[in-house]
């Protein structure tokens, strides 16, 4: 689950910097996923580390927002100058730990949770860089606290203008903690990005204590109800304790605060006692649970999005075949294959006065008909091209209706939601871009195809003259009619490009021999025949679409630009996904 969090932040990152330029909504919410990938990978790692070192210390995490006074309770409550206090806003802007009483062996995991993060002494903390941290080792307190051998970090606050670029920073520190510390005073408390961190904290069960700083105490009671009241309607769990600090000129006016010192320090020893690093894992499921339908949105998307382009292709690419099948196979005037079957039948009749004629023109001409055309302008005849009608033209209709449905698709769904737009956008330019080439090559895979099918007509044409054999009364019979022998001839000048398949049709005596066979024994087999080749010619047709057309188009999505993709595979998600139940 930690490498696929990983990959799915990595991809999130890849976008986002993409969408740098932009102030989107898709941008925002793009960012609050990475934020909390961010904190889920961090809380995972916090698995890892009790695991792997269960005895570390105990790690207390003070949060809040700007001038909350953090840096200053921290003093207070160690009763030594250590974090550096600023009136200026957002002074703080690295992650500083205060290990009390703790062995330098016992921090050793330290840069391996921070591993992109440079550990700073107090003085090489860098103005302007946030990827550094500073932890320094302070030894035991005057007296016993609940401080004494664990780790409290100061953190930035979290809701200043500058926050975005070390927010990521407060969320690591904070799914370290053990415990929370949240620091509020009476301007901040009920701000948004207070109860944004309070909910992005709910599931991972931390014990939490509230301090409410710089406060008149008459006010106090008013303002822990309406806390409670705003904890109540963010988050599941009963809300914490709430420990007043009264307003002081200056932070050395807290040193006479020992009572209310006395109080946090006391409610922190409960927070202390109430740690079981043993319940993290079921805190993590429940982590997942919260942010993994927002996090794999977009992940499904590109899945749907990838799946209904196959299905429109899928779709575009049947009813193309349809129009062929309605338009050449089921046409009573465009089908001429089996015409031709019946004209290679001619020249195995061995027709008195023609076979040699019919023998050598066979062997001079191949198919398709351009070529014969060619050769029947090239021994003088006026040899004509194929109408529109002819199954070349009727596939190249059928392609270009395939490709306009789909270019017409496109152009609808890159005006839908902003999720949708950069994908159907940029997949109808490479569409448009690929179209002429799809057109080009599919005419040439058609031209390939009409010559290779021409063995499937004489196969027929072989087969339809055995069983004439089978029938020599029939076929003598054929052989001896006049009718016969004029249909020959046209076959002959069929080969030889001096007429078109379509006068070959409808000459008189090839209805005529049409007639007869059809009547007599050779009739029902005709049929048969002339089925059979439909069949094998749809089957042909459906492999020329599927990888002339079909493939290509289908694999359009994986030449989207990356850089604007997660590009998750489904089984990659599935997998995950397997882990959460």
């Amino acid at each position: 689950m930690l490498s696929f969090l990983r990959l799915l932040k990595q991809r999130y990152e890849g976008v986002l910097r993409h969408l740098s330029g932009e102030d989107t909504p898709l941008r925002h919410r793009w960012r609050r996923n990475l934020l909390s990938l961010m904190f889920a990978e961090a809380f995972l790692e916090k698995g890892e580390l009790n695991q792997d070192t269960p005895q570390h210390p105990l790690q207390i995490a003070v949060l809040g927002p700007t001038q909350a006074g953090k840096s200053s309770v921290i003093n207070w409550l160690l009763d030594r100058d250590l974090a550096e206090v600023s009136p200026l806003a957002g002074f703080t802007v690295h992650p500083q730990g205060f290990a009390v009483d703790v062995k330098s062996t016992e921090l050793d995991w330290i840069g391996g949770y921070f591993r992109q993060y440079r550990r700073c002494r107090r003085d090489e903390l860098p103005i302007g860089r946030y990827d550094c941290f500073l932890l320094e080792e302070t030894g035991p307190l005057e007296r016993r606290s609940p401080l004494q051998g664990a780790v409290l970090w100061d953190t930035p606050d979290f809701d200043s203008v500058d926050a975005e670029a070390y927010k990521q920073a407060v969320l690591r520190v904070a799914a370290l903690a053990d415990v929370v510390l949240l620091i509020l005073s009476k301007d901040k408390y009920a701000d948004l990005s207070v109860w944004e961190l309070a909910n992005l904290l709910a599931p991972l069960g931390q014990p939490t204590l509230i301090c409410l700083n710089k406060i008149d105490p008459p006010s106090f009671p008013r303002l822990a109800d309406s806390l409670r009241e705003k904890w109540r309607s963010t988050r599941e769990d009963p809300p914490p304790a709430i420990v007043p600090i009264p307003y002081v000129e200056t932070a050395d006016g807290l040193a006479g605060l020992g009572k209310e010192r006395d109080a946090l320090l006391s409610e922190l020893d409960h927070a202390r006692r109430a740690v079981n690093r043993k319940r993290h894992a079921g805190y993590a499921r429940r982590l997942l649970a919260a942010h993994w339908p927002g996090w794999v949105e977009p992940v499904k998307a590109e899945h749907e999005f990838q799946a209904e382009w196959q299905s429109l292709v899928d779709e575009a690419v049947r009813d193309s075949l349809k129009l062929y099948q309605r338009d050449y196979l089921d046409h009573p005037r465009h089908y001429e294959t089996f015409q031709r079957a019946l004209a290679e039948l001619l020249t195995l009749l061995e027709i008195p006065g023609l076979g040699g004629a019919l023998l050598t023109a066979r062997r001079i001409v191949t198919w398709p008909l351009r070529q014969l055309v060619k050769l029947g302008q090239t021994v003088g005849g006026q040899g004509r091209g194929p109408a529109d009608g002819t199954e070349a033209a009727i596939l190249r209709q059928a392609a270009e209706h395939l490709l306009v449905r789909l270019g017409e698709i496109l152009l609808r769904r890159r005006d839908d939601s902003a999720t949708e737009q950069h994908w159907w956008g940029e997949l109808a330019s490479l569409f448009r871009g690929d179209k002429p080439v799809l057109i080009q090559r599919f005419e040439a895979a058609v031209e390939t195809y009409l010559r290779g099918f021409q063995p499937e007509i004489e196969t027929t044409a072989n087969r339809l003259y055995d069983h004439l054999r089978d029938h020599p009364a029939v076929l003598n019979g054929l052989r001896a009619t006049r009718a016969t022998t004029d249909a020959a001839a046209l076959a002959m000048a069929l080969h030889t490009g001096g007429i078109g398949v379509q006068d070959f049709i409808i000459a008189p005596a090839m209805l005529s021999l049409t007639s007869m066979l059809t009547e007599g024994a050779l009739g029902r087999y005709m049929d048969k025949a002339s089925a059979d080749l439909k069949r094998k010619q749809m089957a042909a047709v459906e492999k020329l679409f599927r990888e002339t057309v079909r493939a290509p188009l289908i694999r359009l999505p994986g030449r989207l630009d990356p850089a604007r993709r997660l590009d998750i595979p489904p089984e990659t998600l599935q997998a995950a996904e397997a882990q959460l139940s």
